[in-house]
């Protein structure tokens, strides 16, 4: 596996080691973890002006700061315990309807294209610290291109977290920094850019896709007015 620093190929451009901080600060907090901390900041340190690599900072101390148990703690109530914080891109696109099968087969199929072998650990393959890992260490086009096609999910996930005023919110500001152009400023232009704002089209089976029982989020009105083990 690549290694947080690897000088001779560092770019300007280059977004692997903060994709890769930020895999490592949303995945399930372990004592892997707490270890290579000191070891994130230096090579974030390396980054300079990068986009993302600033913002990483704060996490990363806070993240050495609390004791591991509180972090698992913090971990669970909010990643596994809310919806409205789903690490799984394609469910803030497709919810638990029948096309996400489909979808995450997109995944799969650029994991394989790129030649590595990826181990998902039983996640599903559109679990995010998994995508940015695969950013980072294989293939930084192909990841990138997968950020970028679920801005929109990277985006609602950022603002859900700034909401509830989580130290997590930096890692989602982060990852979008280092994708082209602004991020939006409220869920409204989120949900616009992805043509969510306006009527949603039905399933021949189930549910609306879009209804709140599957979505994590509503869409919004048109209308002016625990542990692991």
């Amino acid at each position: 596996m690549m290694g947080l620093r690897r000088r001779a190929d560092r770019r300007p451009s280059d977004h692997r080691v903060v994709h890769l901080v930020a895999a490592r600060c949303l995945d399930y907090p372990r004592d892997e973890l707490v270890g290579s901390l000191s070891t994130m900041l230096d090579a974030l340190a390396e980054q300079g002006d990068s986009p993302g690599a600033r913002e990483l900072f704060p996490l990363v101390d806070h993240l050495g700061s609390v004791p591991l148990p509180d972090l698992q703690r913090a971990y669970v109530d909010t990643f596994d315990l809310s919806r409205k914080h789903a690490l799984y891109l394609s469910y803030w696109t497709d919810g638990d309807t029948r096309r996400r099968g489909e979808v995450l087969g997109r995944f799969k199929t650029a994991y394989r294209r790129s030649g590595f072998v990826v181990d998902t650990h039983g996640e599903l393959p559109d679990y995010l610290p998994m995508v940015l890992e695969f950013a980072a260490c294989a293939d930084a086009a192909a990841g990138s291109e997968l950020l970028q096609g679920y801005r929109a999910s990277l985006e609602l996930l950022r603002i859900a977290l700034q909401e509830k005023q989580s130290p997590y919110a930096a890692a989602a500001v982060a990852v979008c920094a280092t994708l082209p152009g602004e991020s939006p400023t409220d869920r409204a232009a989120v949900m616009a850019m992805v043509g969510m704002a306006g009527p949603q089209p039905t399933e021949a089976v189930g549910l609306d896709p879009y209804d709140p029982r599957l979505l994590p989020l509503q869409p919004v009105p048109t209308s002016s007015t625990g542990v692991r083990s």
